[in-house]
């Protein structure tokens, strides 16, 4: 998934790896969550408390436990964070932004609707990046020994240290916490509040899946009504285009011409069905992340993409390029060169290779070697083509499940297991608890496990027609949709009010 500060959450692992791999920086878990975000409120001096003397971007360092459910486990390790007190006021409240499955990104201490709330509530702000990823390194390497350090009950409990002691050391012991996060932190802030309810007054839970599951077809469903909504002709091409494509795959003649066609980095072998898979998963990926992230603001974050469903749609409708097939070439080259990609990495060798590099240095230790096995121990979120309501072929359950095998020895059964357990755990869609409010975007395949309907007024829905993922976190624009706009202010609503509880 991605959290929407760190962009992890939108596509698939071997669309993340592949991309990656040439220097195409979109992480795609789709689900994935992303980091963090940032408001318009410009930062002004800082001085309030005793050692918050430097500027919101400074990383600052805190001390954790490895194992938060071993007392006899004494290791420690340093965990980033950032802070931002220029709006902070007296008796003020304390906003908490949660890191998810990638680097935090500092231009959350800068921009975003969070900070734009803090100017008018007089908050300050902090952002804790997640366990394992960034440079919150708990432990030497990636090997999956290590990794079962890794899993939301662990961050959550680093959330509930952190706050703790931050409220002793910071003079904070009686202010109103507010946890915020959108995508895999959204759920993060849902179960914050939801488990350490005497710890976080309230949540901002954005776009966050509060349901887990092994097999999420309605991801793509929801990627082809998305798409529809733009042009009801538009799937049903991309849909003719991914059909003609898998049946040239049952062809090894044709594997040049396809070569050629995607500038594939070498040329097509595919051997088993995983290969065919991850090949029609990536090309699937072009659509899936556009869609996921589609006219969302994120250029402070440094991604600048004039890329939308309207283009797609665009490319796809157009005759002058060939058949269906040709103009979804089109749109891969359209992607390639929009992210300036020599070429494309299609093996799923190379992909199984960098996956399973246990190295920090690793290329996919920036997030998706972490996420794909957080999706493996806990959460299921795949998007597979087993659904007959949605455009693309190719990469069913089964597909996604072999790579947990593959990567960490997790067989089908264990994680079936584990994504029933984080329910149990967590409660899925049945929410027992106040003081949170569940922003999702019509547009958004992840709303499909989120909560878009009021559970009480106590736990309210705001679902907003025609956006897509996080898109309430992001700084406001002028070209904004009035039920955006009008969305931002319910949430602040909901939040003023709880803050005076």
């Amino acid at each position: 998934m991605t959290d929407c500060t760190s962009h992890m959450l939108v596509f698939p692992t071997s669309v993340n790896m592949a991309l990656h791999t040439h220097g195409f920086v979109f992480c795609k878990l789709t689900f994935l969550f992303a980091v963090l975000v940032v408001g318009e409120g410009r930062l002004k001096g800082f001085g309030r408390f005793n050692d918050i003397h430097r500027p919101a971007s400074d990383e600052q360092w805190f001390m954790q436990k490895l194992d938060h459910f071993n007392g006899a486990d004494v290791r420690m390790w340093k965990q980033r964070y950032f802070v931002n007190d220029a709006f902070y006021k007296p008796g003020g409240p304390v906003f908490l932004m949660i890191g998810g499955e990638g680097p935090a990104n500092p231009a959350w201490m800068q921009h975003g609707t969070w900070l734009t709330y803090a100017e008018k509530l007089g908050a300050i702000c902090f952002m804790l990046e997640h366990r394992f990823y960034g440079k919150s390194h708990p432990t030497v390497d990636l090997s999956t020994e290590n990794l079962r350090f890794l899993s939301s009950r662990q961050a959550l409990a680093d959330l509930a240290h952190f706050r703790t002691v931050m409220a002793d050391t910071k003079g904070l012991v009686n202010m109103k916490w507010v946890a915020f996060g959108g995508s895999y932190p959204g759920s993060l802030a849902a179960w914050f509040r939801l488990k350490y309810p005497h710890l976080v007054h309230a949540s901002a839970a954005t776009s966050a899946p509060i349901h887990t599951t092994v097999n999420f077809p309605e991801y793509l469903e929801v990627v082809g009504r998305s798409l529809a909504s733009e042009s009801t002709e538009c799937p049903l091409l991309v849909k003719k285009a991914s059909d003609t494509l898998v049946e040239r795959l049952n062809d090894p003649t044709t594997y040049e011409n396809i070569t050629k066609d995607f500038n594939l980095c070498s040329k097509l072998q595919i051997q088993t069905e995983t290969d065919s898979a991850y090949f029609l998963e990536i090309l699937a990926g072009n659509f899936m992340d556009v869609v996921q992230y589609n006219e969302d603001k994120r250029d402070f974050e440094g991604i600048v993409s004039n890329i939308t469903i309207k283009v797609l749609c665009e490319v796809m409708s157009d005759t002058s390029l060939g058949d269906p097939y040709a103009r979804y070439v089109a749109v891969a080259r359209l992607m390639m060169d929009t992210f300036s990609m020599k070429c494309l990495d299609v093996s799923f060798n190379n992909n199984l290779r960098d996956m399973t590099n246990t190295s920090w240095d690793g290329p996919a230790a920036g997030g998706g070697r972490q996420w794909v096995y957080q999706t493996c121990t806990e959460f299921g979120f795949y998007q597979s083509t087993d659904s007959p309501n949605q455009p693309f072929s190719g990469f069913p359950l089964e597909y996604h499940v072999k790579q947990c095998e593959d990567y960490y020895n997790v067989s089908a059964e264990q994680l079936a297991e584990s994504v029933a357990e984080t329910n149990e755990y967590y409660g899925g869609y049945d929410v027992h608890s106040t003081r949170i409010v569940f922003p999702n975007g019509s547009i958004d395949p992840w709303h499909a496990l989120g909560i878009t309907q009021n559970i009480s007024d106590e736990l309210p829905a705001v679902f907003i027609k025609g956006t897509a993922h996080c898109a309430n976190m992001y700084p406001a624009s002028v070209d904004d949709l009035l039920q955006l706009t009008l969305a931002r202010d319910q949430i602040f609503l909901h939040l003023q009010k709880w803050l005076k509880e």
